[in-house]
């Protein structure tokens, strides 16, 4: 499959952010004991072609569950500019072999003009402001044609992610926000991956247990937090895309 910088778009659905709140708390209910294929049904139902995937390339287990249920969805990866060349080739891969439609979401300037118009190495002078125009403005340019989109966050990963709920309203955006990993355990992610082949990013048997953009990303010693390597040596431990 092909991947491109945004999608086609889609006629506007007709719900309001009312009636998705609504919607969203009521399933968030419905739906907390319900496996993850069964609440990436639910979504799928609820909103067709207007509900997506978005995806870090860490690893392929959200987009290889939601291909299953419906095959064509799209996936949106946050294509920074600053990625690992591993997780370019992860994108790639899951691109080339899964039923899923990968849509590159990406800054509206480059690297280069950004460097030109704000200096070099905002990331190192000013993080939240480079992952505000490199990751937050792109996914929320992307979602614009979709009503709902679905997160790999799982509740064991950090205490900012404990309640995790498996649908939420991200009144942000206007989206009802999935979760169908949500309460999923690291074994549980591991024994899917065994069980089906799941495509992994390299870097994740190279010291990088959470991948993000390589200059703000380290390897973690064992016994580390998972998460300790991501802007390591700063208070921020999220890029903003999760409020």
């Amino acid at each position: 499959m092909t991947a491109v910088a945004s999608p086609p778009p889609t006629a506007s659905s007709g719900r309001d952010d009312r009636d998705l709140a609504a919607l969203a708390h009521s399933a968030a209910d419905d739906l907390e004991d319900a496996s993850a294929e069964n609440i990436l049904a639910w979504a799928a139902e609820t909103f067709g072609a207007r509900f997506c995937v978005a995806s870090s390339m860490q690893d392929s287990v959200l987009s290889h569950l939601a291909s299953r249920v419906t095959p064509g969805i799209h996936v949106v990866f946050l294509d920074t500019g600053y990625h690992f060349t591993e997780t370019l080739g992860t994108a790639d891969a899951v691109s080339a072999t899964l039923p899923v439609h990968v849509v590159r979401a990406r800054p509206r300037q480059t690297v280069a003009e950004q460097d030109a118009t704000l200096g070099r190495d905002l990331f190192a002078r000013n993080p939240d402001l480079c992952c505000q125009l490199r990751k937050v403005a792109p996914l929320d340019r992307t979602l614009r044609d979709y009503d709902a989109w679905a997160t790999g966050l799982r509740r064991e990963e950090s205490p900012t992610r404990a309640a995790t709920p498996v649908v939420s309203f991200d009144a942000r955006r206007g989206k009802v926000k999935v979760a169908p990993l949500a309460r999923w355990t690291q074994d549980q992610i591991d024994r899917y991956v065994e069980r089906h082949g799941i495509l992994l990013n390299p870097l994740l048997t190279d010291g990088y247990p959470s991948i993000g953009c390589a200059p703000c990303t380290r390897r973690v010693a064992p016994g580390e937090d998972p998460r300790s390597g991501r802007w390591a040596g700063l208070a921020k431990t999220e890029c903003g895309i999760h409020g």
